[in-house]
């Protein structure tokens, strides 16, 4: 059972307490989430600021258009520095997302370590080099875009 790991970093020329706004509300998934993956958040009375024990619902379509159910926990926050959000439930045997920020010359320097490990081990991690690990690059791909056209491109 392999574990894989996606690293992305961005500077993005703002201010880090406009990033974090940003990057710390629920409620702009959608917005850098492709619309490919029919991203819907079904959490009830999600708040606008993330915490620690936050459980955030969706469904998603990650393959073949079929809705299926994920469950993330906002595991770690430290203000205006990084966020942490693990599956509970959804498609990854196993997913841990950092979500880290800081001040540089240029503007915010955003990066994202996102650790994971596919379901049904060997399969999975064939599937992975044939599949998952190129729909991850694609994902944030767009992220990138869409914080580009946010915050101004550096």
């Amino acid at each position: 059972m392999a574990v894989y790991r996606l690293q992305r970093e961005q500077i993005l020329p703002s201010d880090l307490g406009a990033v974090w706004k940003f990057i710390s509300d629920p409620w702009n998934l959608p917005k850098i989430t492709p619309d490919y993956m029919g991203f819907e958040i079904t959490s009830r009375d999600l708040p606008t600021r993330i915490y620690p024990g936050l459980i955030i619902s969706y469904k998603v379509s990650p393959l073949l258009g079929l809705k299926m159910s994920w469950v993330t926990e906002i595991t770690h926050v430290k203000e205006l520095e990084y966020f942490v959000d693990e599956q509970r439930i959804g498609p990854y045997s196993m997913w841990h997302h950092e979500h880290h920020i800081e001040v540089t010359d240029e503007g915010v320097l955003m990066k994202d370590i996102v650790t994971y490990r596919p379901p049904f081990g060997f399969v999975g991690s064939v599937v992975n080099s044939l599949l998952i690990r190129r729909k991850l690059e694609a994902i944030f791909d767009y992220r990138k875009i869409v914080l580009e056209k946010t915050f101004g491109n550096s």
